[in-house]
């Protein structure tokens, strides 16, 4: 597993890149995101999709669900990045594509498109916030 920490226009994101599942379960998503959070501080976590595995793209296993739930309990933004054309699911791609209006988790083909993302996520929320201060 590699680990690279970007810093980018006051966004903090934790990229992860590995060749073998990292997430296989609830409690292995549950102790990466943990882990993450604990060493870097940073509550944005970009993996890849070889660093998950198989069954998270299955949406009738609903791990999916109970592992995004997760994510967003914590308030940890997730993307994950990588070429998903292979997949044929009409169910995923859906979700993939409803994933963009989400704040907390994502699908991009690229690790710079989820960099991009979580930048635009951050400076969306710091102006909400903002502007509910002012008020």
């Amino acid at each position: 597993m590699n680990t690279e920490i970007i810093q980018c226009s006051n966004t903090t994101v934790c990229i992860i890149n590995s060749r073998a599942p990292l997430i296989t379960d609830v409690q292995s998503a549950l102790d990466l995101m943990i882990t993450l959070e604990y060493q870097t501080r940073c509550t944005n976590i970009a993996i890849n999709k070889e660093a998950i595995c198989e069954d998270f793209f299955v949406l009738s296993t609903c791990l999916t669900d109970e592992i995004l739930q997760k994510f967003v309990n914590y308030g940890v933004r997730f993307a994950i990045y990588d070429d998903f054309s292979s997949y044929h699911s009409k169910s995923l791609k859906d979700f993939i594509d409803e994933s963009k209006h989400e704040n907390y988790f994502y699908f991009q083909p690229s690790v710079e498109l989820a960099l991009i993302n979580f930048v635009e996520l951050n400076k969306t929320y710091t102006s909400e916030a903002t502007k509910k201060a002012v008020v």
